[in-house]
């Protein structure tokens, strides 16, 4: 797990700047703020690297300012990003998945710009590139996916946030097949400010406060300048108790008179419990008189089904099945939805004029979060076996049992404790030479996360499990009689409780060195029309990652059961291998920038046309070279009306672990489909619609248990292995976008300004990582197998013979049951979306009544469409032929997604302000459209529909400018006014869209020195 010496060297060595900063445009400039008339020679937004340039707004770009930002009253950065039309969902969130340690738990959150997926933005911080979040999660295609950590974003300290929605693979490199999202964070800073807040959910016990101080100070008579910023948050949990939609697992009351109240999927109770499931290891058991236990579990005698009474008021019952009045309700246990968490972020940044052509700048920073939570008790997992020997001294039988499905309540919930850090440092020098602008930089960067959470040694419980004292671990004592449905009034003796004990440690590391160097001038040459810009550079790029897994399931340390299998050391994990990945990246890109017709040519209808031509080229030292290129042109027809348009391509590099990922094993519940076509042929069964059933009629009389037979080669539980491809290759796309930007110059000046934006656009992508799936792989083996063949990824023991017997005179060569499925990480299925952008901007200053302003953003998807995969069309083909019944369905997802959760088709905010004297009004109003839950299906096959919801903040600050209290600023603010809570879902609310709580309430205090 250690990099190579070409990887450390560039570690020292490496330089920083994706250098996306360029000429903007004074209509970009207009339409992410004010519509005024700017100097264009410094302005500096995503969409060129040509500083000074005059292109203008040929790229839609986003600008949210101070006045904005505080509008939304976002206290995060995945607030703050929440709060943009563009964004998708949120898959890495601190609410969502938190129970799982294969999901990145703690202070993150993810960028999804225009919902094309995680990995596809580039997030820039100042301007330049910055190191992912380390910890991977599994998105909706079954593959490990990479973000940069919103909440890594200090809020407080933002100068401005820009986001280029618009393809850019040609001008920034991977990563920004959907556009760019850059924070600008204040600099040059000259007073000091320091400033506090505190607010709280309303009708709940979450709390936060945060404090920053920021300010700066010139320096060497104004030839320099050192700026700072520090802030602290601290959040207090949210718990399950404390909303209706998350207080219990069973969401079916949440529904009763909607029609969807009877749908099983609304019942999330389960049947691993303390109430424990066993089978007997060999043969049948006796308990006193009563015999014939093959399976059985304990119960309250109270409850009917008791074959044989224990003490302390339990029984035995003959049968695994838990009586619905014990299944767990793990919401129950009073555990985190939102964790708490504490937050520490310091940045420095500094310039010095070295003399009148050159200027040193730099950049440190750095960023902690902890966080702390307590999710649901350890359960068992079904794929792992233990047995229980007779010599227990609890073990009602006093003969080995296997056991089957169990909750570790008497341990408690398990508790969660992350640690996220994110440092940076940057040095550069930038100056003029014979008219060009050059700029070099070296950034190095880490971010690192340590996920410690309890967990059971399955080795030491087998011990403790085998005792013949009473301070053996006792699995057959039930839960709590008082309440059946969670915790335990009986725990084990607490020398056994704390010997199996262990954290489980997951550690994980990523590490980005860069070092470019970049020219540009704007005007290169002239043509009729004005100069030519021009922008070129090289960049060298090093980047790493390390998934470290816990030694007792990366292979390290593993549980041997008495029956001789062998599995992962921890009761409730499958075995995950350590990861590990790097690469080096060479890039050089151009960029031309050039007008074709000014306003002095005076050519009828064609007031001004700008063009913008850009490509890049790209080496990855693990998978090849990449060219790209983009076009975009602004046309003015006249001065206020302007059509820009832009065509790139683009790519999206595999990630580290995509490509280097080791085996893991993940089992599934699967249909072996040749199985059932040999039943079908024999008439054991009459149709494909009976695949997986429990009985059959016509099997033949070598087996002793027909129906357990057909359950154990038909339907179970499937390994299937996943793996990391070497061969993988980039994600191919297309983006087209054209619209207008209107400013109209005719409406009198006591009318404000107004700046009025349309983008169409569209963006398709091929060749998306994704996995085909075991499901598909077992059809794929079907057809292939009922004409002579195999898929060799299915791969199976040898046939028995009750397999062979089952298979004669059917007419297929026999089969063994499925040991596993190999599965790696593929190229898949291409997909097509489509949307539209809408804004109005508008601002009125130097009133008798005061300022105002007004930014309207709406984003409109139009078409979000998952194809197949070229594997998947065969199948389909063969399907439609005949050749695969039409019962048997494909599994991944597919088809027409808009609407689909975390896919609105309409978003959009409304912000504003008004300012008189000493006072500023804000709000902050946010729509988002219904979606639809398809895991939840009424008799009539409906979704359930996820309502739309409409949202306002609201804020009034006051100024004071006099006495001990000048400078100083005292806001009062309420997010989500109305107390709208988020629309219930099958989950109880949809946690990628919404946060999980209504009205919060807070006020703040700043002050200036």
């Amino acid at each position: 797990m250690r990099a190579t010496f070409a990887h450390r060297s560039l570690k020292t060595a490496m330089l920083a700047t994706t250098a996306l900063f360029g000429a903007a445009t004074a209509a970009v400039a207009q339409e992410a703020a004010d519509p005024q008339p700017a100097e264009v020679d410094e302005v500096v937004v995503v969409g060129s690297q040509i500083r000074g340039a005059k292109v203008t707004a040929a790229l839609p770009v986003t600008v949210i300012g101070e006045e904005q930002i505080l509008a939304t009253a976002a206290s995060s950065g995945d607030e703050l990003l929440r709060s943009i039309p563009q964004m998708g969902d949120v898959t890495f969130n601190s609410a969502y998945l938190p129970a799982s340690s294969n999901s990145a738990r703690g202070d993150t959150g993810s960028v999804n710009l225009r919902n094309l997926g995680i990995g596809n933005t580039l997030v820039l911080l100042n301007g330049r590139r910055v190191v992912g979040h380390p910890t991977s999660q599994a998105n909706e295609h079954l593959v490990p996916v990479l973000t940069y950590n919103t909440n890594a974003i200090p809020v407080s300290g933002l100068k401005r946030l820009e986001v280029l929605r618009d393809g850019a693979a040609a001008i920034y490199g991977a990563d920004a097949v959907a556009g760019v999202v850059n924070t600008v964070l204040r600099d040059d800073m000259t007073d000091w400010t320091v400033s506090s807040q505190y607010g709280g959910a309303e009708g709940t016990g979450l709390r936060e406060f945060n404090f920053s101080l920021y300010g700066g100070q010139d320096i060497a008579e104004g030839r320099g300048n050192v700026s700072a910023f520090f802030n602290y948050d601290h959040r207090s949990e949210l718990t399950t108790l404390e909303q209706p939609y998350t207080a219990s697992d069973d969401k079916r009351p949440l529904f009763a008179g909607t029609g969807f109240e009877n749908n099983s999927g609304l019942n999330g109770l389960s049947s691993l419990t303390p109430w424990g499931q066993f089978t007997v290891a060999s043969g049948s058991a006796s308990y006193g008189a009563v015999t014939g236990f093959t399976t059985f579990t304990i119960q309250p005698s109270t409850l009917s089904g008791c074959a044989a009474a224990l003490a302390n008021g339990l029984c035995l019952k003959k049968t695994t099945n838990i009586d619905p009045s014990l299944l767990a309700d793990t919401a129950q246990e009073n555990l985190t939805v939102v964790p708490e968490i504490d937050r520490y972020n310091l940045f420095l940044t500094g310039r010095y004029k070295i003399n009148d052509a050159v200027e040193f700048f730099g950049e440190l920073g750095g960023y902690r979060a902890q966080s702390h939570a307590r999710q649901a008790p350890i359960n068992t997992l079904s794929s792992v076996v233990m047995t229980i020997p007779g010599t227990n001294y609890y073990n009602p039988f006093q003969r080995d049992v296997r056991l089957t499905g169990y909750r570790f309540n008497d341990m408690g919930p398990i508790n969660v404790d992350v640690t996220n850090e994110q440092y940076r440092i940057l040095g550069g020098l930038r100056g003029d030479w014979r008219g060009w602008r050059w700029e070099s930089a070296l950034v190095w960067s880490e971010a690192s996360a340590k996920d410690v959470s309890d967990n059971i040694s399955t080795t030491k419980l087998a011990e403790w499990a085998a005792k013949s004292t009473p301070d053996a671990y006792n699995f057959f004592n039930g839960g709590d009689p008082a309440n059946p449905r969670f915790g335990d009034s009986t725990p084990s003796n607490q020398a056994a409780l704390d010997a199996i004990r262990v954290d489980m440690v997951r550690k994980t590391k990523t590490e980005l060195g860069l070092w470019d160097f970049k020219i540009s001038r704007p005007d290169v040459f002239q043509l009729p029309a004005g100069p030519v810009g021009l922008a070129a550079g090289i960049e060298f790029r090093t980047e790493s990652q390390l998934d470290d897994r816990d030694s007792r399931i990366d292979g390290t340390i593993r549980y041997t059961d008495k029956s001789g299998a062998t599995y992962s050391d921890l009761i409730n994990s499958s075995e995950n291998p350590d990861t590990y990945g790097e690469r080096d990246v060479f890039s050089a890109y151009l960029e031309v920038a050039a007008p074709l017709v000014s306003p002095e040519m005076n050519i009828p209808l064609v007031h001004n046309l700008e063009v913008q031509l850009a490509g890049r080229f790209e080496n990855y030292s693990d998978f090849g070279d990449v060219a790209k290129p983009k076009i975009a042109g602004a046309w003015d027809i006249v001065d206020g009306f302007r059509i820009r348009a832009s065509w790139a391509q683009g790519f999206r590099a595999p990630n580290l672990e995509q490509i280097n990922a080791t085996v893991i094993t993940r089992s599934n519940s699967s249909n072996d489909y040749i199985y059932c076509e040999a039943l079908l042929r024999r008439g054991a069964i009459t149709n494909m619609n009976q695949c997986g059933a429990s009985t059959v009629s016509q099997i033949p009389n070598t087996f002793a248990d027909k129906a357990n037979a057909t359950q154990t080669h038909v339907r179970k539980l499937t390994a299937e292995r996943r793996s990391g491809n070497p061969n993988l290759q980039p994600e191919e796309s297309e983006t087209t976008s054209v619209g207008v930007v209107i400013q109209p110059r005719f409406l009198p000046e006591q009318l404000g300004n107004f700046t009025i934006t349309a983008d169409l656009w569209k963006v398709e992508q091929s060749g998306m990582v994704g996995l085909f799936r075991g499901q598909n792989a077992l059809i794929l083996d079907y057809l292939l197998r009922k004409n002579g063949g195999s898929n060799p990824n299915v791969v199976r023991a040898d046939p028995t013979a009750a397999d062979q017997a089952i298979f004669a005179g059917t007419g297929l060569a026999p089969v063994g049951e499925v040991q596993y499925i190999t599965d790696a990480y593929s190229n898949q299925q291409p997909q097509t979306v489509e949307g539209l952008d809408l804004g109005v901007m508008w601002n009125l200053r130097g009133t008798r009544v005061g300022d105002f302003s007004l930014n309207l953003n709406v984003s409109h998807l139009i078409k979000y469409y998952l194809e197949m995969s070229p594997a998947m069309q065969e199948l389909q083909a063969a399907r439609d032929a005949g050749a695969i019944p039409a019962s048997i369905t494909f599994g991944g997802r597919m088809g027409d997604l808009i609407n689909d959760l975390g896919r609105p088709e309409w978003k959009w905010s409304l912000s504003g302000s008004w300012r008189y004297q000493n006072l500023t009004v804000g709000a902050f109003s946010q729509y988002i459209s219904s979606l639809y839950d398809s895991s939840l299906v009424n008799s009539a096959g409906d979704y359930w529909t996820v309502d739309s919801t409409l949202t306002a903040n609201l804020y009034a600050e006051y100024q004071f400018d006099q006495g001990m209290l000048s400078n100083t600023s005292v806001r009062l603010g309420v997010r989500n006014l109305t107390d709208e809570q988020p629309p219930l879902s099958a989950a109880g609310y949809v946690g990628t869209v919404y946060q999980p709580y209504g009205r919060y309430w807070y006020v703040s205090l700043r002050k200036t020195f």
